[in-house]
Order: structure tokens, then C-alpha cells, then sequence
């Protein structure tokens, strides 16, 4: 047996307490309202029995997965599947594929002034996806433009790590919309396609571009972000460049995709898995059944007669 109290024991002993020194008039009414405190203590422990035993299957695949993620201000441009931010086709692909791959090693470097090792490789899905719904892009006044270079010492070292290792197959995917719009030009990432088994390159927005919402200083929601290059402002706009990452791809020895949905990826996953060793365990443990309802019903029957008994005295 054991319990999940709803509410804090010591805190539901004082409401106890509390509605026992409301004292009924008469020992019957008396008695029941030590009856109905009684039950309510007890429900609120959430007593629980044994059920019998229960086997969770869990499956682990020797594959590293890194994400690699464009977190620069022109990820907010709205010109992904309509009028959403790229953003959300690089969270929405992050999903399928931790679903997809599903058992495999995952970690998260993101970049925007400098690059972020945000998760080393875990097999937890779940907390990979939070890390990626966490992030944020820079703040405007701290934004220095887009360099797709600021990733690459960050990305090799972790991509090495996983190589080293030497017990599973290393993919990465790289996810940016390829617009650079620092000082620098593109450097070469071909010092890392040793270390990768597979993967790919995708690429968000479109070549009319789409315009980015930042957050307003005056707390007042989002306002469109300015082209302050030159006066009159004028609002700024992104556009995918998809020669940059046509570059990175084949330095990487890996696949280009223009990402409008996550379909496009089904059958690279599905190479990506055929090529991993999948082993299977199986964890077996100990269910409980609630057993809470066992003591409402009495609870229900004696708040009925309180009911009544009030009304008659009414």
C-alpha cells in the first residue's frame, strides 16, 4: 500500500482540526461530522493497493543525434507554412525526429552571437523538446548580425565527443534559414564530415522573405523589427539562402532540405534507423489502483443527510 496525499498531510490535518472545532449541536450530529472529517482525511491520502505487476518495454538505438539550431532574430520571419515563424517548423521537425528516433542520444547547440551548448547527448525526449521550446533569440539591441560560423567550434568538439565514443553511429542536422548578415563569409565545415554518419541540413523560410515580430520595450506586445541600415526605416525583411546551406551540407557529406513539412524526412529517418542497432529491454514494476471511491460513497451519503437534517430543522 501506499499513499499520494492531494493535499499536504500537515496541512490537511489543520483543516481537520479547524472543522472539528466547529462543533454540531447534539451527539448524533456531532458524531457524523467526525465521521465526514475522518473521510475526508482519509480520501485525501489517496490510498493506493497493489494491482499486479507491470512491464514497460524501452528501447535504446546506438545513434548520436545532434541538433544544430539558427537561433538569430531572422528565425522569427513569419514566412514558414504561411504566415507562422520559422521557428515553428524547427520545433515542430525537432519533435518528428526525436519521436522518429525515438531510444537514440540527442543534444542541443544553438547559435545567435555565439554558440550554446545547451543539453549534452541524453536519450530523454522530453527534456531535449523543453530545452527547445525554451529558447529565445537575442534581444534586439544586443543582436550582431548572423554569422553561421560561430557554431562551428562548438559543433565539431561535441560532434568528436559523440565519434570518439565509438559506440554508435554520430548524425547531425543542422537547422537555419542560411542568411548571413555580419562582416564575415562563410567558412568551410568540412573538418567535421569524419565524424558524421548521416543526417541533414534544413532550411526554413522563403526567397520572398518574411518580416519578424520583436518584442516592444514598452511592454505594449510585438512590433515589427526595423531596417534601421538606412533613413527612412523601413521594415526588415528575410530571406532564405539556400546556396550557404547548400555548402554546409556537402561539407557535412549529408543531405539539403527546403523544410515545408515534416513528411519530407520520413524516409531519411527511416534509413537513419535501419542503419542503428536497436536493442529492447524490458522493466518490470508494480502497479496500484486508486481506491479513493471506496470512501466517497459513504462521504456522498452522510452529506446527504446533513442536507436533509438542515432542511428539517429549517
Amino acid at each position: 500500500m501506499i499513499i499520494k496525499p492531494i493535499i499536504p498531510i500537515w496541512l490537511m490535518a489543520i483543516i481537520c482540526c479547524g472543522l472539528l472545532a466547529l462543533k454540531r449541536r447534539g451527539i448524533v450530529p456531532y458524531i457524523r461530522q467526525i465521521i465526514i472529517v475522518i473521510l475526508l482525511f482519509v480520501i485525501n491520502l489517496r490510498i493506493m493497493l497493489p494491482n499486479g505487476k507491470v512491464e514497460v518495454q524501452s528501447r535504446k538505438l546506438d545513434t548520436y543525434v545532434l541538433f544544430v539550431i539558427d537561433d538569430t532574430l531572422s528565425m522569427k520571419a513569419r514566412d514558414y507554412d504561411g504566415q507562422q515563424e520559422r521557428m515553428v517548423g524547427v520545433r515542430r521537425d525537432c519533435e518528428h525526429i526525436v519521436e522518429e528516433l525515438r531510444g537514440a542520444r540527442f543534444a542541443v547547440i544553438s547559435f545567435d552571437n555565439k554558440a550554446k551548448y545547451l543539453s549534452p547527448y541524453t536519450d530523454n525526449g522530453r527534456h531535449v523538446m523543453n530545452v527547445i521550446n525554451a529558447m529565445k533569440p537575442v534581444e534586439v539591441t544586443y543582436a550582431q548580425g548572423t554569422s553561421l560560423n560561430v557554431c562551428r567550434q562548438t559543433m565539431e568538439g561535441v560532434l568528436q565527443t559523440a565519434f570518439n565514443r565509438g559506440d554508435g553511429k554520430v548524425v547531425v542536422f543542422f537547422f537555419s534559414d542560411g542568411e548571413i548578415t555580419g562582416k564575415d563569409s562563410l567558412e568551410s565545415f568540412r573538418s567535421m564530415d569524419s565524424y558524421v554518419d548521416g543526417g541533414a541540413v534544413l532550411g526554413y523560410g522563403t526567397e520572398t522573405g518574411g518580416k519578424m515580430y520583436v518584442e516592444d520595450y514598452n511592454g505594449e506586445g510585438e512590433i515589427l523589427l526595423q531596417d534601421t541600415s538606412e533613413w527612412p526605416y523601413v521594415d526588415a525583411v528575410s530571406r532564405i539562402d539556400e546556396s550557404n546551406l547548400e555548402r554546409i551540407a556537402a561539407d557535412l557529406g549529408v543531405e539539403y532540405y527546403h523544410m515545408t513539412g515534416d513528411s519530407q524526412l520520413d524516409s531519411l529517418l527511416r534509413d537513419i534507423r535501419d542503419a542503428a542497432r536497436a536493442d529492447t529491454t524490458t522493466e518490470v514494476s508494480r502497479g496500484y489502483s486508486d481506491i479513493y471511491y471506496f470512501f466517497v460513497i459513504p462521504l456522498a451519503l452522510l452529506l446527504v443527510c446533513e442536507v436533509i437534517d438542515y432542511k428539517r430543522k429549517g
